[in-house]
């Protein structure tokens, strides 16, 4: 190669005017168009598929499992990964309870537990307890749409917690407690 034929390396080093420096933007383009013309015109041309990482990955720029990804499809995968579809669903009805019982009965029984298909709620009052009793079919109903068919298969309806009239270590079988009288 002669001194007066300039290589493209060259051409992109030697600024274009003397008062002028490359820097940022200006040397980027520089380098790439100096780069480009060192690659064989074939490759630049074809469509061959991107290159494959280790473990039969893709890369190139359409998105895959190591890009940022959305909060929804992340904790759907976790959930699902758990099994706890059914244990959030179960929560998500102790949630919105007024929602599918109605306010009226909300305001008067609060769900408590639920394992194997059994509903514990616990009312304030008696007469409450005996009410939900008899809604009960209609609750499950409710319920089992909300939840899948078959989920809830039981409702267990308790009464008000009412203070114990026992009171120490030792009580007297059928005697009335603290209410008995010596007389």
């Amino acid at each position: 190669m002669s001194e007066d034929e300039e290589t493209p390396e060259a051409e992109a080093a030697a600024p274009a005017d003397p008062d002028r420096r490359d820097d940022g933007l200006d040397l980027a383009k520089a380098l790439t168009r100096a780069t480009a013309g060192s690659l064989p015109t074939a490759r630049r041309r074809s469509r061959k598929p991107p290159p494959r990482t280790s473990g039969g990955r893709v890369s190139g720029s359409h998105p895959d499992d190591r890009d940022p990804q959305l909060l929804e499809s992340t904790l759907g995968r976790l959930v699902g990964d758990h099994g706890w579809e059914l244990d959030l669903r179960v929560h998500g009805v102790f949630g919105r309870w007024a929602e599918l019982v109605g306010d009226e009965v909300a305001a008067h029984c609060t769900p408590e537990s639920f394992a194997d298909g059994k509903l514990v709620v616990r009312t304030d009052s008696t007469a409450w307890a005996t009410q939900l009793r008899l809604l009960a079919p209609t609750v499950v109903r409710r319920l089992n749409e909300q939840l899948g068919h078959g989920t809830v298969a039981l409702l267990e309806v308790l009464g008000p917690n009412l203070p114990s009239w026992k009171k120490g270590l030792r009580s007297v079988r059928d005697g009335r407690g603290p209410r008995d009288t010596y007389g």
